[in-house]
Parts: structure tokens; C-alpha cells; sequence
């Protein structure tokens, strides 16, 4: 399966929904940040992502309970391929200075880092 890009709105409510693991729209707006939008905007970007293959629904009745049907992993995954590919020419080099000029990184982090890249040398 192809996974396509989300719009920001999109990504929001995907957001909510790989957190609550499966939602009925009105969960999905309680557990967004105010100022909440309309029930009928939710409901139309949840169709959205049914449509682009990100959420199934189970029926009940005329309420739909929906769930993700793409992880948060595999959307992970495409949206950092396509960062490192689009803005660092696919170089993670350029990608890990670029989040160290810019303070993204602490020493801490860095630290683990360097342990990580330690256990692949030891591969």
C-alpha cells in the first residue's frame, strides 16, 4: 500500500486517533486543543482519510467508530524518508547537522546517539 501524504489538518486528527486507538468524531474533537471546530469538519477530514486509506470504521447504527489502519510507525517512516530525501539529498549526515546547528539536539541526545551508532559498528 501506497502512503500518501497528510495535510496538516489531517495529520492533527491521525495524531488523535493513533493516541485514543479508535474514536467516534465526537471523541475526536474532545480530544483536540480549543478552539474546537465543528462536528461536520471533523467528520468530513475522518472521511478524508478513510478515502486515502488511513482509517476504517466499524458501524454502529448510524455512528461510526473509526480506527487507524496506518500506524503512527509506517507514517513515521514515510514522512522522515521524504525529509531526508526532499531537504538533505537523502544524506542523514546533512539531516543530523542541520538539527544540531539549529539547537534541535542536546548533549544528552547526541550521547545517544553516539551509542546507537556504537551498537551498529558492533553488528
Amino acid at each position: 500500500m501506497e502512503i500518501k501524504e497528510l495535510t496538516r489538518a489531517e495529520e492533527q486528527i491521525m495524531q488523535v486517533l493513533w493516541q485514543l486507538k479508535k474514536a467516534f468524531v465526537k471523541e475526536v474533537i474532545d480530544a483536540l486543543p480549543e478552539p474546537k471546530p465543528a462536528y461536520n469538519t471533523v467528520s468530513t477530514f475522518v472521511r478524508i482519510l478513510e478515502t486515502k486509506g488511513f482509517v476504517d470504521h466499524t458501524a454502529f447504527g448510524k455512528s461510526h467508530e473509526y480506527f487507524p489502519i496506518v500506524s503512527k510507525e509506517q507514517y513515521q517512516s514515510f514522512a522522515t524518508d521524504k525529509l531526508l530525501h526532499g531537504y538533505f539529498d537523502n544524506s542523514v549526515k546533512r539531516m543530523f547537522s542541520f538539527f544540531v546547528k539549529k539547537e534541535k539536539i542536546d548533549l544528552k541526545e547526541a550521547d545517544e546517539i553516539m551509542k546507537l551508532i556504537g551498537q551498529l559498528k558492533d553488528k
